[in-house]
């Protein structure tokens, strides 16, 4: 499943990471890429400080409190976000996440690019998936995230004007399963509209009931 989620930084928000981010350094992104990677990889990313560190826990916050990404990954932790930009030549070639992410080798189920930038600043920099029903490419509004299965394919399109920045991290979900998380996310989303709508009918309770049983099948303590 790959899932594009709006607003997960509001305009405030998105300006305070902003603002934190440009305090800081930036340094060759192939310093934090794995032994395959680097050769394709050319960008810049935020080096390690304290504007690193703030900027890292505003994401996780942002995250963590956006309740489309809470039900569509089931986060059990994340991986220390990466900020990174392209200006203009900088791209990062075909590649995989690593499956073992951050200092304590967290197991990387789904990755996150969030969109620091209006996709009208610059031309290029598509983030594009490589998937069997074929290619497709994104280039999401400044606050929007994209959501994806880390043993997805993926690359970035050559930036050619302006700059590219986002916001990338990993996180291993309390369901291994790619397509498990997919139903316990439809079971949620309809089990909300039923609610919404209809209040604790006995429709909702069968549904949240079902919900309920599949995670205790399902979840890894």
């Amino acid at each position: 499943m790959i899932l594009c989620i709006g607003d997960v930084l509001d305009r405030d928000a998105l300006a305070d990471l902003r603002g934190t981010v440009a305090s800081g350094v930036f340094v060759d992104g192939v310093l934090s890429s794995g032994w395959a990677s680097r050769l394709v990889k050319n960008n810049e990313q935020l080096g390690a400080g304290p504007a690193l560190a703030a900027a890292q826990d505003k994401v996780i916050a942002a995250l963590k409190a956006n309740p489309v990404f809470a039900g569509a990954v089931l986060p059990r932790r994340f991986a220390p976000p990466l900020f990174a930009r392209y200006e203009p030549g900088m791209e990062f070639g075909t590649h995989m996440d690593n499956p073992l992410m951050g200092p304590d080798h967290m197991r990387a189920d789904i990755s996150v690019t969030i969109f620091l930038v209006e996709p009208d600043t610059y031309d290029g920099g598509e983030l594009v998936m490589e998937t069997t029903s074929g290619e497709a490419a994104y280039k999401l509004a400044a606050g929007s995230a994209i959501v994806y299965p880390t043993t997805v394919l993926h690359r970035v399109e050559p930036v050619t004007r302006g700059r590219r920045e986002v916001a990338v991290t990993w996180a291993q979900s309390l369901v291994r399963r790619a397509d498990e998380r997919e139903i316990l996310f439809d079971l949620d989303r309809v089990a909300r509209s039923i609610f919404e709508r209809e209040g604790k009918t006995e429709e909702f309770e069968l549904i949240n009931k079902s919900s309920a049983n599949l995670k205790r099948l399902w979840v890894e303590s």
